[in-house]
C-alpha cells in the first residue's frame, strides 16, 4: 500500500482504536474505508467475497477471532451477526483496539442489534477533500479558525475551470489522477451499481430504477436547498401523472441514506436576538458533490455555461470539505436559513464549545465578497450570543484569490487553501 494518500481520518481511527474495543467504519461504497482501515489492521475477514467466513458465523464463530489483533472485518453488513460477537469478543477480553468493522450501508435488521455503546465506537468516512486530494494547501487550518486565530493564505494557483473538473471528478480515490472524461464514466457505473444492485438489495423499495434514477437527478438538481419531499415526489413522477406516494419518496431517500451516498446538513435552530422564524428542513447534499452531476449527466463545461448553477455544486463541494475537516474536532456542519429565505448562512460548523459560519462563494468579484461578510456580521448580531457565544470565525470560502482576515473580522479563505 505504497500508493495509500494519508485521510484525515487516519488519526482518528487511531485515537478511537486507542480509548474502545472496536471500531465501525461507516461511508459510501468506493471512499477508502478498507484502504485506510488496514492501514492499522494486522488480520482481515472480507464478507463480501469470503463465503467460508460467512459460514463460520453460524458453525464456529469463534474461530474468525483467531487471529492477530486488530481485525479487520470488512463489509459487515453482508453477515450482520458479526456485530453482536465482536460485542461479545470485546466484553470478554475487556481489551481496547480488537476490531475494525467497515461498511457501506446499515443493514436491514440493524434496530434488531443489540447496542455497542461503550463497545463499538463509530467512525464516519467520507471521500476526500481537497486537502486529502493535494489539490488545496491546507494554509488555512479550520481548527486554529475555530481556536479564533487569524489565517492568512497565499493567492492559490487553482482555477475556477480546474475547480469545476474537482467537482465533477469528486473525491474518490479510485479517480486521484485520472482525467474528468473516465471519472464521468466511472461515476455512470457507479450510479448504475447503486440503482439496479446495492438499493434493491436492501429489500425496502420496490425495484424502479427509472424513478431511483429520478430521484437521484431531483436531488442533484436541489443540491445545496432545503427542498421538501413532496417537490422531490413530483420530479420523481416526470411524464407519469401518478405521483409516488409520501411513504415511497421516504423510502428511496432512506435508502440513499443507509448507503451513506447523502448528507444532509440539519437546521441549526440558535437563540435569536429577534423573532425571526427559522426554516426546519434539512438542507440537501450528497456525499461527495459529483454524485448530483454525475445524476444530472453535466461535466465542467456546463457548470460553466450556468454559473449560478455552479455555484450550488460549488458549495456542495465546500460543505464536504467542512465535514471532513471539522469531524475530528467533534463538529457538525448545520444550515441556517430564515422561514421566508431572505437571510441564509451556507454552513455552521460547531463543535461542543464553540462554533463558526461560512458564506460560499463562487466568485471572486470583491463586491460578492463584500456583501456575504455583511450577511454574516449581520447574522452574528441576529444570535443572542449571551447564551451561544461569540462566533470564534466568520468565514467567506471563495474559489481563487489570496486569503486572510478583513478590516471588520471576516475572514475570506480559498477553498483551495483550507485543510484541517
Amino acid at each position: 500500500m505504497s500508493d495509500y494518500r494519508s485521510r484525515v481520518a487516519d488519526r482518528e481511527l487511531a485515537r478511537r482504536m486507542s480509548s474502545i474495543g472496536a471500531v465501525l467504519i461507516e461511508g459510501p461504497k468506493g471512499c477508502g474505508k478498507t484502504a485506510t482501515a488496514s492501514r492499522i489492521a494486522r488480520s482481515a475477514i472480507r464478507f463480501d467475497t469470503d463465503a467460508n467466513a460467512r459460514a463460520l458465523l453460524d458453525l464456529n464463530p469463534e474461530e474468525l477471532f483467531e487471529q492477530e489483533t486488530p481485525i479487520l472485518f470488512d463489509e459487515w453488513q453482508r453477515a450482520p451477526q458479526i456485530w453482536d460477537h465482536v460485542r461479545r469478543h470485546v466484553d470478554d477480553l475487556g481489551r481496547r483496539g480488537l476490531c475494525v468493522l467497515t461498511g457501506s450501508a446499515t443493514p436491514t435488521d440493524a434496530r434488531e442489534l443489540h447496542s455497542g455503546a461503550g463497545r463499538i465506537g463509530v467512525l464516519q468516512m467520507r471521500p476526500m477533500s481537497l486537502y486529502e486530494s493535494g489539490h488545496s494547501t491546507g494554509e488555512v487550518s479550520l481548527e486554529a479558525l475555530l481556536a479564533g486565530e487569524t489565517q492568512r493564505a497565499k493567492r492559490t494557483e487553482m482555477t475556477v475551470p480546474a475547480l469545476l473538473r474537482r467537482i465533477v471528478i469528486g473525491g474518490w480515490p479510485a479517480l486521484l489522477g485520472e482525467d474528468e472524461e473516465s471519472a464521468r464514466a466511472w461515476m455512470a457505473d457507479y450510479l448504475t451499481q447503486i440503482v439496479e444492485v446495492d438499493i434493491p438489495s436492501l429489500g425496502t423499495t420496490r425495484r424502479a430504477p427509472a424513478r431511483l434514477r429520478r430521484t437521484f437527478a431531483s436531488l442533484g438538481r436541489s443540491v445545496g436547498q432545503p427542498v421538501k419531499a413532496a417537490s422531490i415526489a413530483a420530479d420523481i413522477a416526470g411524464d407519469d401523472e401518478r405521483q409516488p406516494a409520501r411513504e415511497t419518496v421516504t423510502a428511496y431517500l432512506d435508502a440513499l441514506d443507509r448507503l451513506k451516498v447523502t448528507d444532509n446538513s440539519p437546521a441549526w435552530r440558535p437563540h435569536m436576538r429577534s423573532r425571526t422564524q427559522l426554516r426546519e428542513a434539512p438542507v440537501r447534499y450528497f456525499v461527495d458533490p459529483s454524485l448530483g452531476l454525475g445524476a444530472l449527466g453535466a461535466g465542467s463545461h456546463q457548470l460553466l455555461g450556468d454559473l449560478s448553477t455552479a455555484g450550488f455544486h460549488f458549495e456542495a463541494m465546500a460543505v464536504r470539505d467542512l465535514r471532513v475537516y471539522a469531524q475530528p474536532l467533534g463538529g457538525a456542519i448545520y444550515s441556517w436559513r430564515e422561514a421566508h429565505g431572505r437571510k441564509e448562512v451556507d454552513a455552521i460548523v460547531a463543535t461542543p464549545d464553540r462554533w463558526a459560519a461560512f458564506e460560499v462563494k463562487l466568485s471572486g468579484e470583491q463586491e460578492v465578497i463584500d456583501e456575504a461578510a455583511r450577511g454574516l456580521l449581520s447574522f452574528a448580531a441576529e444570535i443572542d450570543q449571551a447564551r451561544h457565544g461569540a462566533p470564534a470565525a466568520l468565514v467567506v470560502l471563495t474559489a481563487t484569490g489570496g486569503g486572510g482576515r478583513r478590516a471588520d473580522g471576516v475572514h475570506v479563505v480559498p477553498l483551495a487553501a483550507l485543510g484541517p
